[in-house]
C-alpha cells in the first residue's frame, strides 16, 4: 500500500480556532493561543503521523482587513498559502457565520484548484438546531469537498475532520522524520510563548503593538537554560506600561511564561526580559523583515 502525504493550509478569519485546532491535532502546545483576534503572525508547521499517511498542516494568520504593513504581511503569508499546498482547510466559527471575512476568502478559494474541506468550529457554543441551515447555506456559498462540524476545544469531530482529510491526500513521500512535529526553532518557539504572555497580561492595542526576539540562549552544566529576550513596543508610553510600576508588569509575564518553557525544554528556565522602544515597527517593512515577519 501507497504511503500517503500532503500538506494541508489552515485557513480562515482571525479567532476562529485554527491555532486551537492544530494543537489538538498534534497533541501538544505549538502554536500560541488568544482570545483576542490576529494572535497568530507566522505561518507555522505542524507536522501530524499516522499509519501509512503523514499530514503536514500549515496554520495561518487570520485573514482580514488589514491596517499596517505587519497586518498587510500576515495577510500575504495566509492568501500565499492557497496555492502552495495540496488540501484547503477552511475554518469558521458557529457563531461568526456571516463575517465579511469568508466572502473574501471564499472568493480566492474560486481562483484555486485544491480540495476544500469546511471544518465549522465552536458547535459546542451555539444552537444544535442552527448547524443544519449553516452546513446547507455554506453548501451553496462553495462547492466544498465536505463540511465537517467540530470543537476543537474539546476535540468533537476532530477525528472525522482528520479521516475526510486523509481520503483526500495523495501517494508521496514522507517529508519529515517520524519523530519531528514542526521545522520552527527554539528561539522562534520561545518568542511566540513570551508574547502569548503579553496578550494574556495587557490590553487594548499594547499586544499588537509589541514583538519579540531572543538575544541568547545558554544551557548550563546543571541543567538551566539562560534565555535572554527583547520586547519592542512602539512608544515610549507602552513601555512604561509592559514594564509596570516597580516592574510588575514585566515580573508577571516572566513568570507566566517562565513554566510552560520549562515543561516544553525539560530544564529549569531563568529568563529575563528587556523592553525596547522600535518608533513605529509595525510599520516600517525593514523593521518588519528585522523581526521575523
Amino acid at each position: 500500500m501507497s504511503f500517503l502525504s500532503g500538506f494541508i493550509a489552515i485557513i480562515g478569519p482571525p479567532n476562529v480556532g485554527k491555532s486551537t485546532l492544530l494543537n489538538r491535532i498534534l497533541g501538544t502546545k505549538l502554536a500560541i493561543v488568544s482570545p483576542k483576534p490576529q494572535t497568530t503572525r507566522n505561518r507555522i508547521l505542524g507536522i501530524h503521523h499516522g499509519d501509512g499517511f503523514q499530514m503536514v498542516f500549515m496554520d495561518t494568520p487570520g485573514i482580514h482587513k488589514t491596517r499596517t504593513s505587519l497586518h498587510e504581511s500576515m495577510v500575504q503569508s495566509a492568501l500565499a498559502a492557497f496555492h502552495e499546498v495540496d488540501i484547503l482547510l477552511l475554518m469558521i466559527e458557529m457563531g461568526r457565520v456571516h463575517d465579511q471575512e469568508i466572502r473574501s476568502i471564499t472568493a480566492n478559494l474560486k481562483r484555486v484548484k485544491r480540495p476544500c474541506i469546511l471544518a465549522i468550529n465552536k458547535i459546542d457554543k451555539g444552537p444544535k438546531d442552527q448547524l443544519l441551515p449553516i452546513i446547507a447555506s455554506y453548501s451553496q456559498e462553495y462547492p466544498f469537498d465536505e463540511i465537517v462540524p467540530i470543537s476543537a476545544l474539546r476535540g468533537d469531530g476532530v477525528d472525522t475532520l482528520l479521516e475526510a482529510l486523509k481520503s483526500r491526500l495523495e501517494p508521496g513521500p514522507r517529508f519529515f522524520p517520524e519523530d519531528m512535529t514542526t521545522d520552527v526553532s527554539e528561539a522562534f518557539i520561545i518568542s511566540e510563548i513570551i508574547r502569548e504572555k503579553i496578550y494574556l497580561h495587557t490590553k487594548k492595542e499594547l499586544p499588537y503593538s509589541s514583538a519579540v526576539t531572543v538575544d541568547r540562549m545558554e544551557n548550563s552544566n546543571n541543567n538551566l537554560l539562560s534565555i535572554s529576550a527583547r520586547i519592542h513596543v512602539e512608544t515610549d508610553s507602552q513601555k512604561r506600561i509592559l514594564i509596570g510600576r516597580g516592574g510588575r508588569m514585566i515580573k508577571a509575564i516572566g513568570r507566566s511564561a517562565r513554566p510552560e518553557l520549562e515543561k516544553i525544554f525539560g530544564v529549569r528556565v531563568y529568563l529575563d526580559l528587556m523592553v525596547r522602544v522600535e518608533k513605529n515597527w509595525s510599520r516600517d517593512t525593514r523593521a518588519l523583515r528585522r523581526l521575523g515577519y
